[in-house]
């Protein structure tokens, strides 16, 4: 079996080489061989020169993309896997690759087929008060709409079989990807599996992209998705 795993970035010149070797050093359990498919979505620094030191290496893709989103980045991403189980990795240094095999466990033996990284049920480092609030009344809000009990519906560690996502059409832009997404593989009728991960946020200053136009944007298809048909 295979994983891929998708990074999307856009102007990480700081992590994205650090990122990129963490990934491809770290173990994966019960032989799984590893894909890594890289979308730079239209960076502005020196991420695409960075990347091009990854270039010809075996079992590493790179795309590179007009600035489109992080949506789109992401669809880029999946279009040009080729594995059988597929992990979102985020660009920065917030979520630790070492934390694969625990991600992974729940799908290769059969319990699921969708697993989620709870940052809620692990141990979070300096994320600041306000990103606390605004991730705890999405998760809030989404638990009371869907009658679930997930607790970190926005996180990045998102891992999943190809046949969960085969099919799916996502029309959402940027960040709303986490809801839609979400809602969808529940619709589809999969159980999700949270585990408790480590997280340690950085700070605007330090490259953090989420705004309160972010949130917002992440709020309003909680709400739609529940009304409109998606």
């Amino acid at each position: 079996m295979k994983l891929s795993i998708v990074i999307p970035a856009y102007n990480e010149e700081s992590t994205i080489q650090q990122i990129v070797e963490k990934v491809q050093a770290v173990s994966l359990p019960d032989g799984l061989s590893k894909e890594i498919v890289i979308v730079n979505d239209g960076s502005q620094d020196k991420t695409a020169d960075i990347l091009t030191r990854f270039g010809g290496q075996e079992g590493i893709v790179i795309v590179h993309q007009s600035n489109q989103g992080k949506t789109s980045a992401l669809l880029t991403g999946f279009k040009n896997t080729t594995g059988d189980i597929l992990l979102i990795q985020d660009a920065d240094l917030e979520y630790d690759p070492q934390q694969y095999d625990k991600l992974l466990r729940p799908i290769l033996d059969k319990r699921t087929e969708v697993v989620y990284g709870s940052r809620f049920l692990g141990c979070i480092d300096e994320m600041e008060p306000i990103n606390r609030w605004a991730n705890g009344t999405s998760n809030w809000i989404f638990n009371l709409l869907y009658n679930t009990q997930l607790t970190d519906i926005n996180t990045c560690y998102k891992v999943f079989t190809r046949r969960a996502w085969e099919g799916m059409v996502i029309t959402s832009r940027n960040f709303a990807f986490e809801t839609e997404f979400t809602v969808k593989l529940l619709h589809r009728g999969h159980s999700i599996k949270e585990v408790a991960i480590d997280y340690t946020a950085r700070s605007r200053k330090a490259g953090k992209k989420i705004k309160w136009s972010t949130a917002l944007e992440m709020f309003w298809p909680i709400i739609k998705y529940r009304f409109v048909k998606c």
